[in-house]
């Protein structure tokens, strides 16, 4: 009996470690995620120090998640980490190599670290990006056409209007351009590019807010 009784315990035992395990796994593969949300509330919020720092838990607690966070490299740029956010979307071309935004935002963070002819010169290269007008956007970053070809690009579609005035924006801010800067990124911000624009429309609103000093 006394046999029966200490392997029954040991059973016992095996099953809540099991348990526990798993309930710990959970609560390790949930926290990544939380901090993240809360991190993207505070980028919403225009508290960019805060929603880059973090980013960074995320991205130090989990490495199998750091190429993704394209997030992080944006709240980098706005928190002036321009170093960190070159990196981040160097890393994330490993996993996204044909996103013209993430050239365009790497482009971005060179040049507020050093120069526009510096960024166009370290201009990452991309593969097939087919959304309208994302072709037409990275040539624009590499200096073979106008921002006026972009947004003629763009024609009628909602959302490759959204993404042709966020990056003319961008494009004109990089370039020291800024009354032409905040024109574009105010078309982007407006509401009616909500829907279209998802994460990038609440980018183009937390730039505006900073552009007006809110």
């Amino acid at each position: 009996m006394a046999s029966e009784s200490r392997r029954r315990f040991l059973s016992l035992c095996c099953v809540l470690f099991v348990l526990a395990l798993a309930t710990a796994t959970q609560m390790t593969a949930q926290q990544p995620r939380d901090v993240r949300d809360r991190a993207i509330a505070d980028f919403e919020a225009g508290r960019v120090a805060e929603a880059a720092a973090g980013f960074d838990a995320v991205f130090d607690a989990s490495p199998v998640l750091a190429p993704q966070l394209w997030q992080r490299g944006i709240a980098l740029y706005y928190a002036g980490r321009y170093a960190d956010c070159r990196a981040q979307f160097e890393l994330h071309r490993t996993v996204n190599p044909a996103d013209v935004e993430n050239a365009a935002w790497h482009f971005l963070c060179v040049a507020r670290e050093e120069s526009a002819e510096a960024a166009r010169a370290m201009l990452l290269p991309v593969g097939q990006d087919p959304r309208v007008p994302m072709r037409q956007v990275y040539d624009m970053f590499r200096g073979t056409i106008a921002p006026d070809d972009v947004l003629e690009a763009a024609g009628l579609q909602v959302s490759a209007q959204f993404y042709a005035e966020l990056y003319v924006g961008l494009y004109f801010e990089a370039l020291g351009e800024d009354a032409l800067a905040l024109e574009h990124i105010s078309a982007a911000a407006d509401d009616r590019f909500a829907r279209a624009g998802g994460y990038m429309h609440m980018v183009a609103k937390v730039h505006l807010g900073i552009l007006l000093g809110r």
